[in-house]
């Protein structure tokens, strides 16, 4: 088992068009998922750096790669409270609107989900640990393979990625011809759940639900699995690799993220008060130790 913890580690988002309402918690619509330039501004030249070594780095064989080592499930074993008290040490470096610890923003997103649904406590509990995969950077992943903006490899990159087509110059499959084409290695309508996504925390941590046998319901996992693909369910792209029920997968998956965004500039709970009644959610849905 491998146990060798590492230290803590003007674009328009297309997602501006769904959004009903323009102001949350106070903060502009505007304001949120902003990816323009800015040499002088230091959180976002950060996130910058974070999505072109990402672009560059996350190829069809990296992916892989990862999931090979990943998804032996060897790494560590522990229980959700634990990997929730972890992402404590970690603050996203991929996340323009945060600099908070990624737990405050785990109990953000689930209060806000209690409030609007006080009678699906299993929605509440994927609010969360939606993130939990980012556990991923203490165990020997950078953050650029963990965090950030998910989207399939192998075949042309979607449009509205943030940062574009610069920042995948340096990626090989940019100029292979097996992967640089419309539909690349996949078939036309080959469905949302046949793409290779790039390697991250959605993907890490649906394996791992699925592995440690949870009890959410199916949309519970597409929300996790699927809230960071901007490109297809805030831009738009990969439309052409998409099948008949796959529209039913981005109702859910636009349900949950409205929350995760959205909350970003909230109060911050008190989540020593919270603990109780989350940690009985995750006795009912995901209890035990886990093998991750």
């Amino acid at each position: 088992m491998k146990t060798k913890p590492d230290s803590p580690v003007s674009i328009l988002d297309p997602s501006l068009l769904l959004r009903p309402e323009k102001i949350y918690d106070g903060k502009p619509v505007e304001a949120f998922r902003d990816y323009s330039v800015d040499e002088n501004d230091s959180i976002k030249e950060r996130v910058r750096r974070t999505y072109y070594e990402m672009h560059s780095k996350m190829n069809v064989d990296f992916v892989k790669g990862r999931m090979d080592d990943w998804l032996k499930f060897d790494h560590f074993k522990m229980n959700v409270k634990d990997a929730l008290i972890k992402l404590n040490e970690l603050v996203d470096e991929s996340d323009p609107d945060t600099d908070l610890p990624n737990i405050v923003h785990a109990f953000q997103t689930a209060e806000r989900i209690r409030e609007d649904h006080p009678d699906e406590d299993w929605f509440q509990l994927i609010g969360l640990i939606h993130d939990l995969g980012k556990v991923m950077a203490f165990y020997g992943e950078p953050q650029w393979c963990v965090v950030g903006d998910t989207f399939p490899v192998g075949c042309k990159w979607g449009k509205s990625i943030v940062y574009g087509d610069d920042s995948f110059k340096d990626n090989p499959d940019t100029y292979n011809p097996k992967y640089n084409t419309e539909f690349g290695m996949y078939k036309p309508n080959c469905g949302l759940e046949n793409l290779l996504m790039s390697w991250g925390h959605d993907e890490y941590l649906y394996r791992v639900l699925v592995h440690n046998n949870s009890k959410f319901p199916k949309k519970g996992l597409y929300m996790i699995r699927y809230h960071s693909f901007y490109p297809w369910h805030a831009g738009g792209d990969y439309k052409h690799l998409l099948k008949d029920g796959d529209d039913e997968i981005l109702k859910h998956v636009l349900e949950f993220n409205k929350y995760d965004l959205y909350t970003k500039s909230a109060g911050i709970p008190d989540i020593e008060t919270l603990w109780p009644y989350y940690e009985k959610l995750i006795d009912k849905y995901i209890p035990g130790v886990l093998e991750w």
